[in-house]
């Protein structure tokens, strides 16, 4: 299992410097709203490649009124034995981030060599509402915690995609051999990208199937538009076509995440906000069993207002399944009560000051 045991922060959003000390189990945080609740779990979403779990540019994690610069640093266990992570920018350079692991510089894609995270945030109760890119995104995120070099390759991809629609939308006519080499390389990543999704693809619905009935909704889940078939070629057959659009029309940045409530054979966009959370957690649950049988260890969860949505049976049915399996989860909410049944490490938050609490009662 792999579990953060200590986390700092320093001028992260509303904490001007918060230390904390967390059990390899279920973490739940409480406090008012805008206490800074979510900001840990952001501090945390951070410890992996990418932009967190607000998508936010770095110089917008920085503390208002702070130094402008910010810093995350956790000690983890894992098989391998303890880890620390760090990672933050400067005043100087606030869009430029820096790693260390074990306290030697490293890459920011070197971070998912050591740490999955998964999470599932308010935003995302309208998720099978939202864009495709939204949705994508998501998938996206289950993939690298079992391929994790694919984040790596979606930016690789997604630049010289850019790189190329800068030069179709050029007065001047672009270089074709420019051009081809900036397709061939669309091509090569995004053959890889559209194998990892395909494959996580198939053994999480597998893994849905094979769940036991319970009161979270069952989840039949597809791709549509991840297909890097030929794609250099179609790329080129495609030129005016996007040049016109703005955009390339064709390749996985297209796919979409579809997903079906079974048992109502639903879309997922026509359920009600309850039935879609439900839905979610059922993916999530999934995917956690997925990688815990691949790796040997299960994503650490953030989940924050969890308990939004969901009614007292499927709330302690969350809560027991995650005990059961091992996993550590970071849970956020307003309200104590509705997490009264969880036995865990408790947390309260006020004002960017985070304290030991208690479960009530």
């Amino acid at each position: 299992m792999t579990a953060i045991t200590r986390l700092a922060l320093t001028d992260v959003r509303n904490h001007a410097a918060a230390s904390l000390e967390a059990a390899p189990a279920l973490v739940v945080i409480t406090g008012e709203n805008g206490a800074g609740k979510t900001n840990i779990l952001e501090a945390i979403s951070l410890l992996v490649p990418g932009r967190g779990l607000r998508g936010a540019a770095l110089s917008a994690v920085a503390r208002h009124g702070g130094p402008g610069g910010w810093s995350v640093a956790a000690s983890l266990t894992s098989p391998d034995g303890p880890v620390q992570l760090g990672t933050g920018t400067v005043a100087d350079a606030p869009e430029r981030r820096l790693v260390r692991i074990n306290g030697a510089a490293a890459t920011a894609a070197a971070l998912g060599e050591w740490l999955a995270l998964v999470w599932l945030t308010p935003a995302m109760d309208r998720l099978f509402s939202d864009s495709a890119s939204a949705r994508r995104r998501f998938f996206d995120r289950l993939v690298l915690a079992l391929h994790p070099g694919h984040g790596q390759r979606v930016s690789r991809y997604e630049a010289a995609m850019r790189e190329r629609s800068r030069l179709l939308a050029a007065d001047a006519p672009a270089d074709p051999v420019w051009l081809a080499a900036l397709e061939a390389d669309m091509a090569s990543h995004g053959t890889a990208i559209a194998a990892a999704r395909a494959d996580v693809l198939a053994a999480l619905a597998d893994a849905l199937a094979a769940a036991p009935d319970g009161p979270f909704a069952r989840p039949l889940i597809a791709l549509a538009g991840n297909n890097a078939d030929e794609l250099a070629g179609r790329l080129a057959r495609g030129r005016a076509r996007d040049a016109a659009a703005g955009r390339a029309i064709e390749g996985p940045h297209r796919a979409d995440l579809i997903v079906t409530h079974q048992a109502k054979a639903m879309p997922a966009a026509a359920c009600s906000t309850g039935e879609q959370k439900a839905l979610l957690i059922a993916i999530v649950l999934a995917h956690a069993g997925l990688v815990a049988d691949r790796q040997g260890r299960p994503p650490i969860l953030l989940l924050d207002e969890i308990a939004a949505h969901l009614d007292a049976g499927r709330r302690a049915a969350l809560f027991s399944q995650l005990a059961g399996m091992g996993v550590q989860a970071w849970m956020t909410g307003t309200d104590p009560a509705l997490f009264d049944a969880v036995a865990g490490c408790w947390l309260h938050v006020d004002h960017g000051v985070v304290l030991p609490s208690a479960p009530p009662g």
